[in-house]
C-alpha cells in the first residue's frame, strides 16, 4: 500500500500543475469522467455531500453547479498545497465562489467528521492512494447516513484488447510528458504503478462489500481504464 508521507509530499510538489497535467495527459476526457460521477450523484438528490481526496476541488465545484439539492458540500484532502489550489479557485473565480463549499484538511483513514452526517460521499482518483483501502472505505461508510451512497471514480483494469496499448502509454509516453509538464517525472511513475496494481471492477466491488456496503454497481468507462462504483449503505 502507498506510503502516506511520500504521497503527501508528491502531491505537494505537483499541486500547481496538477489540473493542467490531468487535462493534457487524459486528452481532456477526465472532465467527462467527472461529469458521469456528478450525474450519478445528482440522481440521488443529496443534501449533504462529502468529496474525499478533493484535491484542487474540481468535483466539489461541479457538484455545487449541477446538484441543486446539495446545500452543504465538504471537500477534504490531506495535502495542504492541493487544498490551497482549491481555496484559491474558490476565492478568485465567480464560477467557483460558492459558499456552500467548505474545504478542510483531513485524513481519509480517520475522518474528522461525525457518524451519519452525509447523504453522499464521492472520491475521485484518490482511493488507490490510501494507505489502507479497507479502512478508508469503512470511514466513508461511517459518515454516511442510512440509505446514503458512496461514489468511487477510479482507474481500473482495461478491456483485454486495449490493455497492451494502454500499458504502453502508461509506461513510456505518459511519464515523459508528465515530467516535462510538472518537472516531476518520478511522481507519475509512481501513479502509473498504482494504476497497474489497482484491482479491476470485480475486485473493487468485493472490497466495497467487505467494508459493509449493501449493494454495489460498477460501470466501466473508456474501454475499462476507469470505473465508477456506486454503493449504498
Amino acid at each position: 500500500m502507498p506510503d502516506p508521507v511520500a504521497v503527501n509530499s508528491m502531491f505537494a510538489r505537483i499541486a500547481r500543475r496538477y489540473d493542467f497535467a490531468n487535462i493534457l495527459l487524459s486528452g481532456g476526457i477526465d472532465r467527462w469522467w467527472r461529469r458521469k460521477l456528478v450525474s450519478a450523484v445528482n440522481r440521488g438528490s443529496p443534501a449533504d455531500v462529502l468529496d474525499l481526496a478533493t484535491g484542487s476541488g474540481d468535483v466539489a465545484f461541479a457538484i455545487s453547479r449541477k446538484v441543486l439539492s446539495a446545500n452543504n458540500i465538504v471537500g477534504i484532502d490531506f495535502c495542504q498545497p492541493m487544498l490551497d489550489e482549491a481555496v484559491n479557485k474558490q476565492e478568485n473565480s465567480l464560477e467557483t465562489a460558492d459558499t456552500r463549499i467548505t474545504f478542510k484538511q483531513g485524513d481519509g483513514l480517520d475522518l474528522p467528521l461525525e457518524d451519519n452526517s452525509f447523504d453522499a460521499v464521492t472520491i475521485s482518483f484518490g482511493l488507490r492512494n490510501m494507505a489502507d483501502r479497507h479502512l478508508s472505505l469503512t470511514e466513508m461508510r461511517r459518515v454516511l447516513r442510512p440509505g446514503g451512497r458512496m461514489y468511487v471514480l477510479e482507474f481500473s483494469q482495461p478491456d483485454r484488447w486495449f490493455k497492451p496499448i494502454y500499458l504502453f502509454y502508461l509506461r513510456t509516453i505518459l511519464p515523459v510528458i508528465a515530467g516535462i509538464v510538472t518537472k516531476d517525472k518520478a511522481a507519475y511513475v509512481y501513479l502509473n504503478e498504482t494504476i497497474e496494481e489497482f484491482p479491476g471492477r470485480e475486485g473493487l466491488t468485493e472490497e466495497i462489500k467487505a467494508a459493509g456496503f449493501s449493494s454495489v454497481k460498477a460501470s466501466g468507462l473508456t474501454f475499462g481504464i476507469v470505473a465508477l462504483h456506486e454503493a449504498q449503505v
